[in-house]
C-alpha cells in the first residue's frame, strides 16, 4: 500500500494544538502520509503565544528542496511562515514546483495573529502573501480578521454581509496577479453560528452551516480544517464537497476533545482511532 504524500509548511507548537504537529496528526487521520518543513519556533501553550522565532529562510528552502527531490508531494499546506524572508523562499519554491504539484492542491491557512493576540510574521510578510504567494495557490482559508487584512478591508471585523464581497476582492486581487484558480474560503468560527463561506474559482458562493460545540478545546481550528481540505482534495474531492468534510472533521475533533492544558486546549485530531 502506497500512501499519498502531503507536506505541510508550518509553525512548531510544543503543545501540538497547531502548526505541523497538528497537520501530521490531521493528515494521518485521512489516511495521508505527512512531511513537513518548519517555518518558526514558537514558545506557547494553551495559555498562548510567548516568542515567535522564524527559521533562517534559507535553511526553509533547503528543506523544502530537500525533500521535493526525494518524494512525490500531492499536495501542499501552508501555515504560519513568520517572516517575509520565509514567505518569499515558499512563493520561489511553488514557482519551480508549478509543473508537479497543482495550484489546485497548494492550501494556505494564511496565519497573521494568534488568537491571544501575538503577531505570528511581520508587516512585510503580510504585503508579500497578498502581492506574491496568492498566485501560487488554489485555496486559502482565511478568517474574519485575515480576509479583512489582505483584502484591504478599514472595517473590522467583518460581518456576515461584508463577507462575499471582501472575499470578492481578494480572488480579484489573486486574478490580476495572473491566477485565476483561487478558492476561498472564509471560516466563521466567530460567528455566533460557525457558518463557513465558499467562493470558488468559478464565481459559485454558498455558506456551509455550522454547528457551536461547547468546549474549551478550540486551539488550532483553522489549522485542522485546512489541512483536512488539503487531504479531500488530494482524494479527487469537488470543492463543495472537500469544503463540507473537512468541516465535518473539524466539528467531530472538537465534539470529541478531552481536556489539556490551563487554557485552550487541542482539538481531538486522532478521534477515528479513539478505543470504544
Amino acid at each position: 500500500m502506497r500512501l499519498p504524500v502531503a507536506l505541510s509548511i508550518a509553525g512548531f507548537d510544543p503543545g501540538s494544538g497547531a502548526g505541523i504537529s497538528a497537520d501530521l496528526k490531521t493528515f494521518a487521520a485521512h489516511g495521508v502520509y505527512g512531511v513537513a518543513c518548519i517555518s518558526a519556533l514558537t514558545v506557547q501553550s494553551t495559555q498562548g503565544v510567548k516568542a515567535v522565532v522564524p527559521v533562517e529562510p534559507v535553511l526553509v528552502r533547503q528543506t523544502l528542496d530537500c525533500l521535493a527531490g526525494d518524494v512525490s508531494l500531492a499536495g501542499v499546506k501552508i501555515g504560519m511562515l513568520g517572516s517575509s524572508g520565509v514567505v518569499g523562499e515558499v512563493s520561489s519554491f511553488l514557482a519551480s514546483q508549478s509543473k508537479t504539484i497543482p495550484r489546485s492542491r497548494i492550501v494556505l491557512d494564511p496565519v497573521l495573529r494568534s488568537t491571544s493576540g501575538a503577531p505570528l510574521i511581520d508587516q512585510g510578510g503580510v504585503g508579500l502573501i497578498r502581492d506574491e504567494l496568492l498566485q501560487r495557490i488554489g485555496w486559502i482559508t482565511p478568517n474574519l480578521e485575515e480576509l479583512a487584512l489582505l483584502a484591504g478591508e478599514v472595517s473590522a471585523p467583518l460581518g456576515r454581509d461584508q463577507v462575499p464581497s471582501a472575499a470578492a476582492r481578494l480572488q480579484e486581487i489573486s486574478r490580476q496577479l495572473g491566477n485565476d484558480e483561487l478558492n476561498i474560503v472564509v471560516t466563521g468560527g466567530h460567528f455566533s453560528r460557525p457558518d463557513d463561506f465558499l467562493l470558488t474559482a468559478a464565481g459559485e458562493q454558498s455558506w456551509l452551516p455550522g454547528e457551536k460545540i461547547a468546549t474549551n478545546s478550540t486551539h488550532g481550528t483553522g489549522c485542522a480544517f485546512s489541512s483536512a481540505l488539503l487531504c479531500g482534495l488530494i482524494s479527487g474531492g469537488i470543492p463543495d464537497k472537500a469544503v463540507a468534510v473537512a468541516k465535518a472533521y473539524v466539528t467531530e475533533a472538537l465534539r470529541s476533545a478531552y481536556p489539556v492544558g490551563k487554557g485552550k486546549g487541542p482539538l481531538n485530531h486522532l478521534f477515528r482511532f479513539d478505543l470504544p
